[in-house]
């Protein structure tokens, strides 16, 4: 049998088998049998220097023909293959895959939303202002001595010497009482930012304050309040501990616990101490007090008397009670947009 002989037949036997192929991997089977670099058609191509001159050129036209009318061949069927299978597998009667899901609320907004929830609850309402704000209403209004620390430039973002991105939701407060005359209950949740950042501060994070102004107010009035907060967010067996401390803008003021909800008086059942509260059985959540007579005095013309009302602040950092919920250890990963994370927080 002749070169030219021997090329025709494997011509006829690559296009019967390429016709009859029924998947791409039997057809990319056939391929490799027929064109790839050890078979024979390829070898009998290499193979025309040692042929007699009279016959090279007809063995090498033969074969570098059927070698393309092979390629084209198989690229017809792979194409005519995968019609064939997104035929078989769609049917456009059928209604459409389901939608992937669209997701849930995150964490910080959900925690927020169920503080609020519980201030609307006892009669408070919502108030916001921007986060741009005064250095007046951000210090001086807030009975913030010249000298505080966090009137420093390493402690505060400047705008300029009168503006500052607000460290605190307080200013809502203020800007609150002018607005309307007493009697005032108010929550201002909203984001606030300070030059901080590892695990347990970043230099942007969410507040919520509160601000109850009328006659006759006590800090009783102030413990009941936060007690039904705590009874909400953290479970219905919790009290709440007032510790004397000192923010310039209440008078007295006292950083408020809860009862630690991980254990019984600081430690697990099986005696270890509690990882969550370290043993003292409360968890400290929050800062407040009665509002001081100067802050008050600032906003005299506008009905808040000193010698007239009383009222009681509050201040919670949301993270912070997200992370007491559901024990995160790091604020960082609110903020990592690590999905594995925030898929662990879906809508209850």
């Amino acid at each position: 049998m002749t070169a030219l002989d021997r090329i025709a037949e494997l011509q006829r036997e690559a296009e019967a088998a390429i016709a009859g192929a029924t998947d791409p991997k039997q057809l990319e089977g056939l391929r490799l049998h027929y064109l790839g670099r050890k078979s024979e058609l390829p070898m009998l191509l290499r193979g025309v220097g040692s042929l007699d001159p009279s016959q090279r050129v007809a063995v090498g036209s033969a074969g570098n023909q059927t070698r393309k009318q092979l390629e084209a061949m198989i690229s017809a069927r792979e194409a005519e293959l995968a019609g064939g299978e997104i035929g078989e597998r769609l049917d456009i009667s059928l209604p459409g895959s389901p939608p992937a899901p669209t997701g849930h609320l995150h964490l910080i907004t959900e925690t927020r939303r169920d503080i609020e929830d519980v201030f609307l609850g006892l009669g408070f309402s919502i108030a916001e202002g921007p986060e741009v704000e005064h250095v007046e209403y951000n210090f001086d209004a807030l009975n913030t001595d010249l000298t505080h620390p966090s009137r420093a430039r390493t402690d505060t973002f400047y705008i300029d010497d009168a503006t500052v991105l607000r460290v605190h939701t307080s200013p809502v407060q203020v800007r609150a009482m002018i607005a309307q005359p007493p009697p005032l209950y108010v929550i201002a949740p909203g984001r606030v930012y300070r030059p901080d950042n590892d695990a347990t501060h970043t230099p942007q994070f969410h507040q919520i304050e509160g601000l109850a102004v009328d006659d006759g107010v006590t800090l009783a009035d102030l413990k009941g309040t936060l007690l039904a907060f705590a009874r909400q967010i953290f479970g219905e067996d919790r009290e709440v501990l007032l510790r004397p401390h000192y923010f310039p803008f209440t008078e007295p003021s006292v950083e408020v616990d809860v009862s630690c909800f991980n254990c019984a008086s600081g430690y697990l059942r099986d005696g270890s101490l509690c990882p969550l509260c370290k043993g003292s059985g409360w968890l400290e959540v929050l800062g407040a007090g009665m509002v001081d007579p100067n802050v008050f005095a600032y906003v005299k013309d506008y009905g808040y008397d000193p010698e007239s009302v009383t009222g009681f602040a509050f201040g919670m950092g949301i993270e912070r009670i997200a992370m007491l919920r559901h024990g995160i250890p790091d604020l960082r990963l609110y903020f990592d947009n690590d999905l594995r994370f925030l898929r662990q927080f879906g809508a209850r």
